[in-house]
Parts: structure tokens; C-alpha cells; sequence
């Protein structure tokens, strides 16, 4: 009976390491990070060439004349020429520091109402569907009582940016503390975490995926009312990235329009790709990502 007993657990060590083996021999021929960075870059690539064989073909077409719709090479010779112009920086200068802003506020007023909304039950009675409408509002409908409270000024797009990005914010928060099993707070309550300990300790951490989550929709809200409120507020005074493209629009330059164009977008990505690291880094942490896959 012992030397049955001996002869299985010698077994069970045998098929552990053959498992253990074939888990390291595969983390082993993973990819490297250099194929991991080109199996990433490739498809971004594929479609910005699509992309572009497209606008080519549309211009070849002549639907419209260059000055109106230019092509490809016209428009990147022209960003070139702009990237080396300090009305670039200048414009991204006054942006950045308008976004950086009007985010900040806007997460600090969505962090602290969606714990309030999901924590008090008659703050969600009262606000809860409140919140929804507001993130569904189109943030340019916020301009004329905008520029009727504080005219032409920062303020103005200061206002609608807030209110374009809070509900989102608030929103994440919302569902992430839905989505908490009571348990894990319980547990947290019996090992002495209260009041501010809890939500720092228990509840902010467990709910962080959707907060990430939600920071990322406001980024975008944010992002997109900044835009609209630079294209409508303009101020003399300061060059900013929407005053520029509306400077392009009225003196109908158009490879300079869509060269300004190009660098908004390019900045939504890359603000895009520093929230999907982040992402990134918190399944990984929480062990819902392959480690040797990614």
C-alpha cells in the first residue's frame, strides 16, 4: 500500500512538472516585445494607408477643386511647415493648459458626486437619472447660456467643459460601486476600515476598472467640448488649436485646416493610448491578463 501510495504522488510530481515545463517552455517562446509592438502597430498602420489611398482617390476624382478639398501630399507638406511654426506650440500651449484644467475640475466633481450618488440612496432618488440626461446632452447646447453668463471669456469654455466631462466621470464611479460585492465592503467594515478609510482602501480600489473607465469617456466628452468651445469663443488675445482652425476656415485655407485637423486627432490618440496603458496595467495587477500575451 505504501509503495502504491509513493508510486502516485511520484506520478502527480511528474505530471506537475511536465505542466510546469510546458508553461515555461511556452512563456519561453513568446513573442518578443518588439513583435508585440509591431503586431499592435501594423493594423493602426494598414488602415491610416487605407485612409489615405481613399481621400487620394476622392481627390482624383475632382469632386472638388484643390483649394477646397487638397491632397494628401499637399496637406503633409503643409504640416510639416506647421510643426516647425511656433503658432503650434503656442495653440497647443493654450489648449493643453484649457484641457489639463477643465479635466482636473471636471474628475474632482465627478469622483466626489458619483460616491455620493452611489453611497446615499436619496442623492440616487435625486440625481441619479439627472446625471444620465446631462451626459447625454450635447455639450454645445451649453454655449449660449455659457456665453450669456460669462461672455466670450475662458470662463465660458471653462463651464461647458466641466459639465461636458463630469457625468461621465460620475457615471463610472456610479457603476463601478454598483457592481461591488457587498461582501468585500462587509469584510472591509470588520477589519476596521470606516468612513474615509473604506472608500480609500476598500470601495475606490475594487471599483478602479470602472472609474479608468469612466475617466476615459469624460476624457473624450472634455476633449470634444474644448474643441467646440475654442471653435465659438474666440479670443483675440490667445491663439489656441480651435481658434486656428477657425482663422483657416475663414481665409479658406484648407491645407492648413486639415493639417490642424490631423494634429487634434493625433492628440486624441495619443491622450487615448496613455488611458488604455493604464488600463493595461490594472488587469494586469488584478490577473485578468495573459501575461506572456501581452
Amino acid at each position: 500500500m505504501a509503495s502504491d501510495t509513493l508510486a502516485g504522488s511520484s506520478r502527480t510530481d511528474a505530471e506537475i512538472t511536465g505542466l510546469d515545463a510546458l508553461e515555461i517552455a511556452g512563456r519561453e517562446q513568446g513573442p518578443t516585445r518588439l513583435r508585440r509592438a509591431w503586431s499592435a502597430l501594423w493594423p493602426k498602420l494598414a488602415a491610416l494607408a487605407l485612409a489615405v489611398a481613399i481621400w487620394q482617390a476622392v481627390v482624383w476624382t475632382g469632386w472638388k477643386e484643390e483649394w477646397v478639398l487638397p491632397g494628401p501630399a499637399t496637406v503633409f507638406a503643409d504640416l510639416g511647415h506647421y510643426l516647425a511654426s511656433s503658432a503650434l506650440w503656442d495653440g497647443l500651449a493654450t489648449t493643453g493648459r484649457r484641457a489639463a484644467i477643465g479635466f482636473a475640475a471636471a474628475v474632482a466633481v465627478g469622483l466626489v458626486l458619483g460616491l455620493a450618488v452611489a453611497r446615499v440612496k436619496v442623492l440616487r432618488a435625486a440625481l441619479g437619472s439627472m446625471i444620465t440626461a446631462l451626459q447625454t446632452m450635447p455639450s454645445i447646447a451649453w454655449f449660449p447660456l455659457a456665453i450669456l453668463l460669462f461672455q466670450l471669456s475662458e470662463q465660458a469654455i471653462f463651464f461647458v467643459v466641466v459639465l461636458g466631462a463630469a457625468p461621465s466621470v460620475a457615471n463610472g464611479v456610479i457603476h463601478g460601486v454598483d457592481y461591488l460585492p457587498p461582501l468585500l465592503v462587509r469584510a472591509g467594515r470588520n477589519l476596521g476600515a470606516r468612513g474615509l478609510n473604506l472608500y480609500r482602501y476598500v470601495i475606490a480600489p475594487a471599483a478602479l476598472p470602472a472609474i479608468v473607465a469612466g475617466l476615459k469617456q469624460g476624457w473624450a466628452f472634455a476633449w470634444r467640448s474644448l474643441m467646440a468651445g475654442e471653435l465659438l469663443v474666440v479670443i483675440a488675445t490667445r491663439t489656441s488649436i480651435g481658434a486656428q482652425l477657425t482663422y483657416a476656415r475663414e481665409l479658406s485655407e484648407a491645407a492648413r485646416l486639415m493639417s490642424i485637423m490631423i494634429v487634434i486627432l493625433v492628440v486624441g490618440l495619443g491622450v487615448d493610448a496613455a488611458f488604455g496603458a493604464a488600463d493595461k496595467a490594472i488587469r494586469r495587477r488584478w490577473g485578468v491578463l495573459d501575461q506572456a500575451g501581452n
